[in-house]
């Protein structure tokens, strides 16, 4: 009957069941290559390679060559911290090759501050402390306006135009002391300045001179500095960047390339009034004067007008005189005690002796009082002017010789470092006035000091601090070494 059935006639056997066994191998994984147990791994293929090579070593990239660890850190094996020690193996600011010469920019950031405060991040958690000014230098002439051109050179002017309004400050953003925001944007800004030719990258290290963790002074070291070709140490100190990256970051920026001689001066000259003492002598004897009653403010406008620079000193020291005429000699015996001696001073003295430097005080004001503050604070040199008596022993009006104007103290300078075979690259000059800017100039290294305006402006350095010790810090000192020295 089923050979009859038309429906079953034309119906084909099933195929066969596939068999595993027929198979090269017992897993479709392995035949395809998607996966390899460790058993199989090829020797001498590391990582990602044992998925992607087949058994037969045909690679895709070329073989990993494989040495043991030697023990010296390279880029493969870079520095690892162990039992707690991290070095780095890199060579940034280390010694040139032989035959070579490092060129290499210091560059000392000072925080206008007059005292210590904590930084606004570790504040946060008193909401009442939020607002808080950060601390700054009182309003004075030191401060520059908003509206003066940083130098009265017109060929010296700076080269970019000044913005329309001063930089808001940061530092209330970011602390009041030398962030590390800081230090990047100031490293941000020395790289947009040309290196030298056949130089395409700029190294950098810096270090707290003071405190680690609330630095006020910090010394960065960057390698190379900016081509000399292209903008000059002196006209880098003027640029406009360098001007609003203080005004932001309320800092003072000393300049000063990496030499020997930075480190070991020999000669520090320092101006007497208003540096080596806060007030101006001939005002203070101005103000013993009652007649005319406005004696002693006619004066003082004349003085503050020549540290600006507007007068001649020679000629605004004589008019000074001419109105001081009757005064008694013994005046200035009793203006010793009067004398306020700047903040640091003494100690300044103290550790520039027992580092072997000489000092010299080169002052526009009068040698009685010069040589007494000379000889108390153990000075080595000491020029003034000296005023004519009449046998009665009273102020003629009169002055004797040549004024120690900027002129004079720049002869001073060069006779004194002359005498004690000092290089001028190893001297340094303090002052605040127009009058010291010559003297200033001569020096290896000039610090305009709590300055007026254009001084602030044509010095190589600046301090706008209260301690004149911090004149240390420019020559790559740290706080243990002030202590050290004055121990």
């Amino acid at each position: 009957m089923a050979e009859g059935n038309p429906a079953t006639a034309h119906r084909q056997p099933p195929p066969a069941r596939p068999q595993l066994g027929g198979m090269r191998s017992s897993s479709y994984l392995q035949e395809h290559q998607q996966y390899r147990g460790p058993a199989t791994k090829p020797e001498g293929h590391f990582g990602i390679d044992t998925v992607v090579e087949d058994l037969q070593s045909t690679t895709i990239s070329p073989a990993k060559s494989f040495s043991p660890f030697n023990g010296v850190p390279s880029k493969d094996e870079p520095p690892r911290i162990v039992d707690g020690g991290s070095h780095d193996f890199t060579h940034p600011n280390c010694a040139a090759p032989r035959g070579q010469k490092t060129s290499k920019l210091i560059a000392t950031l000072m925080y206008k501050a007059n005292k210590k405060s904590t930084p606004l991040a570790s504040s946060r958690a008193s909401a009442s402390n939020d607002n808080l000014p950060s601390p700054r230098l009182p309003k004075s002439d030191s401060d520059l306006p908003a509206n003066m051109a940083p130098t009265t050179n017109f060929d010296d002017f700076p080269l970019e135009p000044r913005a329309a309004n001063e930089p808001e400050p940061l530092d209330h953003l970011y602390g009041s002391y030398i962030s590390p925001m800081c230090i990047t944007s100031f490293l941000h800004l020395m790289s947009t300045f040309p290196l030298p030719p056949g130089l395409s990258e700029i190294t950098s290290s810096h270090r707290c001179l003071d405190d680690p963790d609330h630095p006020l002074v910090v010394e960065l070291t960057l390698s190379p500095g900016p081509a000399e070709d292209f903008l000059s140490l002196a006209d880098l100190r003027k640029h406009e960047l360098i001007y609003r990256f203080e005004r932001e970051w309320n800092i003072d920026v000393a300049l000063q390339r990496g030499s020997l001689w930075r480190r070991h001066p020999r000669l520090v000259v320092f101006d007497m009034d208003s540096t080596l003492i806060t007030q101006e002598v001939i005002d203070l004897l101005a103000a013993t004067l009652k007649d005319p009653p406005d004696l002693a403010q006619q004066v003082a406008d004349i003085t503050h007008r020549a540290m600006l620079g507007e007068l001649e000193f020679d000629a605004a020291f004589r008019e000074r005189v001419q109105l001081l005429k009757g005064l008694p000699v013994s005046i200035f015996e009793q203006l010793r005690p009067v004398l306020d001696v700047t903040t640091g001073v003494p100690d300044l003295i103290k550790a520039l002796k027992r580092l072997g430097v000489k000092t010299a005080v080169l002052s526009g004001g009068f040698l009685p009082l010069t040589s007494w503050l000379a000889s108390e604070l153990g000075l080595d040199y000491a020029h003034a002017n000296e005023v004519e008596l009449d046998d009665a022993g009273r102020f003629t009006g009169e002055v004797k010789g040549r004024i120690v104007g900027k002129e004079r103290k720049r002869e001073l300078l060069l006779e004194i470092a002359a005498k004690e075979g000092i290089a001028l690259s190893q001297v340094v000059a303090v002052g605040d006035g127009a009058n010291d800017l010559l003297m200033m100039d001569a020096a290896g290294l000039g610090v305009a000091w709590n300055a007026k305006p254009r001084v602030q402006m044509e010095a190589c350095a600046r301090l706008n601090g209260e301690s004149l010790m911090d004149l240390l810090y420019l020559f790559g000192f740290t706080r243990e070494d002030l202590e050290t020295l004055v121990e």
